[in-house]
């Protein structure tokens, strides 16, 4: 199994990146949340994967953090239904943060706008893995530009939330948020978060 990659970058597009290691180019489909921290062609790229191999094929899907490789896994192999392309897809719409709050807080209607997602896949979603994901500070993971990722669950969540009442559409909402808490302490509140987020 390779459980991480290290190389680097020859050609990357918004689901996809190819990294030469060791003489090899290794393909390695990513989701979009994956793809905004891919370093330019050239440049070196560390990426935590997870590998299935098929009678056919053999195929290797390469995430940012540890994290969203383990939640990636958690989805493929955990709920009935979600193959690794729905995983990448639904981890293309919503950070890992978004979906943990959404899946512990059963936000159905949420869940249901990531892409393959169905009101019933998304109930599945929550029956499967509630007790899988559990709320509070989400744990500190070293992304490739080496800096922690942040704020505790409540914060992002409800920050994410104020977007979304404000008229963003869900996706655009946690990518803002996102790159607001990638510039702010691990202690920032919902206001300072809605902020940076909008400015």
């Amino acid at each position: 199994m390779i459980a991480h990659i290290k190389g680097t970058v020859i050609e990357t597009t918004p689901l996809l990146v190819v990294i030469e290691a060791a003489g090899l180019g290794y393909e390695v489909q990513i989701p979009i949340t994956t793809a905004e921290k891919v370093p330019t062609v050239g440049k070196e790229c560390s990426l935590y994967t997870h590998a299935v191999y098929r009678e056919d094929s053999a195929s290797l899907y390469g995430f940012a953090t540890r994290e969203d490789r383990d939640f990636f896994r958690l989805l493929v192999e955990k709920v009935s239904g979600i193959g690794p392309k729905i995983g990448i897809a639904i981890l293309s719409r919503m950070s890992v943060e978004l979906l943990r709050g959404a899946i512990a807080n059963s936000d159905i209607a949420l869940l249901s706008k990531c892409p393959g997602i169905g009101k019933k896949t998304a109930e599945r979603l929550v029956i499967e893995l509630k007790d899988k994901v559990g709320l509070g500070v989400v744990a500190s993971t070293t992304s490739m530009s080496g800096s922690s990722s942040n704020p505790s669950q409540g914060a992002y969540q409800d920050a994410v939330s104020s977007l979304i009442i404000l008229g963003y559409k869900p996706a655009d909402a946690d990518k803002f948020v996102r790159k607001a808490s990638s510039q702010l302490p691990a202690d920032a509140s919902v206001e300072a978060l809605v902020k940076a987020a909008l400015s």
